[in-house]
């Protein structure tokens, strides 16, 4: 549990970061402008160090396998909850659309690959529901979005989940900072097709974009996706899924630290109802461990062959015995059947005993004469 700790932890902080940046970045810009710029300095700094450490190729198949999860992990993920909020969704309710993913992974889990959920785990699945509904609760009314655009975060919430199963399932061995690299840059290329369509393609000259920039690379790109890949490569998709329950009211506390936003009775309420539910998944029985699919695999009896098998203990086998008729003709002297059956037996062994042919001229009696 301590190991898993300090992953789990850097992952809620990172990812509740993503949300402060976003509003640091959209106060000088659009949010298209944003993210381009976003997902082009990380695949700039992730091409740089890959260039100068690793310059090694990466598979076609690989490329292409993360190339999908970046875009619907990063691209349908990112550009739904932006383009809701922009049309009229309030935050707090896309923010209960986004924390959906839990309990969607945990359904979609036992019904696709049979991973069960103990009661405890889904008591604590609805336990952190209920705090992400009371953490944003005063933000679930006043929307003035048209009925089918809340339809935008369902599908960034179902982005999310497909790239989880694909990162789960797909079994790539790609190191988790290559994968990252083709993730980012598959994304940057997304929404710099979207920044040059709507004309958000020049940046902002003030410090605080590139302030903004900075924060959502290193802490929400790095930090974010990095730690969400580095537990869900460590443990279940369900349990990994439910730290996202976390992330509301760390937003919220954020929020308080940074732009002085008002805490109510009901969010403080709402963060103690989601850490009780995580750590009602997370203490249930398998933890954050590694998941079946991983240790059936590890521990198949055809993923490797057996180790070879030590003798067993025991006496010692015999010796095959000779016959005294060939005893003496064997070469072997010492031989324990020879020295029972030939004259002489008291002598030491290896001594011919008197008057024994030798084998030598044994062999040359036999030799028919001319």
């Amino acid at each position: 549990m301590r190991g898993e700790l300090l992953p789990a932890t850097g992952f809620v902080l990172m990812w509740s970061s993503g949300f402060v940046g976003a509003r640091l970045g959209t106060e000088e810009t659009g949010a298209a402008t944003l993210l381009m710029w976003r997902f082009l300095a990380a695949f700039a700094l992730l091409g740089c160090w890959w260039w100068v450490t690793r310059r090694r190729r990466i598979a076609p198949r690989a490329v292409a396998v993360h190339a999908g999860i970046g875009l619907l992990a990063q691209g349908v993920y990112l550009l739904g909850i932006v383009l809701a909020v922009e049309y009229g969704v309030p935050v707090g309710t896309a923010a209960l659309i986004a924390a959906l993913q839990p309990v969607v992974v945990a359904t979609l889990s036992r019904l696709l690959f049979g991973e069960r959920s103990g009661p405890a785990q889904w008591a604590g699945l609805v336990l952190g529901l209920g705090g992400v509904a009371l953490v944003v609760g005063g933000d679930l009314a006043g929307g003035t979005a048209h009925p089918l655009v809340y339809g935008l975060p369902v599908l960034a919430m179902l982005g999310l989940v497909a790239a989880t199963f694909a990162e789960t399932r797909t079994g790539s061995r790609l190191p988790q900072a290559d994968s990252l690299l083709v993730q980012c840059g598959v994304s940057a290329v997304l929404f710099t097709v979207l920044a040059t369509a709507s004309g958000g393609v020049v940046p902002p000259s003030s410090g605080s974009f590139w302030a903004a920039v900075a924060w959502v690379v290193l802490l929400s790109t790095f930090g974010g996706y990095g730690f969400y890949w580095m537990n869900l490569r460590r443990g279940s998709a369900t349990r990994v899924s439910t730290l996202l329950y976390l992330t509301p009211p760390v937003t919220m506390l954020l929020g308080l630290a940074m732009f002085g936003e008002p805490v109510t009775p009901g969010g403080l309420l709402g963060l103690a109802v989601c850490l009780l539910g995580v750590l009602l998944v997370l203490r249930s029985p398998g933890g954050m461990s590694v998941r079946t699919g991983r240790m059936s695999t590890c521990c198949s009896t055809r993923s490797s062959p057996h180790p070879p098998r030590s003798p067993r203990p025991g006496p010692a086998r015999p010796r095959s015995a000779c016959s005294p008729e060939s005893c003496g003709r064997h070469r072997n002297t010492n031989c324990p059947t020879r020295s029972r059956f030939s004259p002489g037996s008291s002598r030491r062994a290896g001594s011919a005993p008197a008057g024994a042919p030798s084998p030598t001229s044994t062999r040359r009696s036999r030799r028919p004469l001319n």
